[in-house]
């Protein structure tokens, strides 16, 4: 399975713009809050792994 790592550049309702860190790219990812943990801010760093996303400390 593959693994990504983002961090939060936005939230704007419902919806959180991500940006890789694993992988230079300028394109935002907008995933809805829903499928994200309930605790994430503006910078949190993000780790999708297992079609899931959890925070990395």
């Amino acid at each position: 399975m593959n693994r990504f790592e983002y961090i939060v550049e936005s939230i704007d309702g419902d919806y959180a713009n991500l940006r890789r860190t694993d992988a230079e790219t300028e394109e935002l990812k907008l995933v809805a809050r829903a499928l994200l943990p309930p605790d994430i801010a503006e910078g949190t760093k993000l780790l999708y792994e297992w079609m899931q996303y959890s925070v990395m400390e």
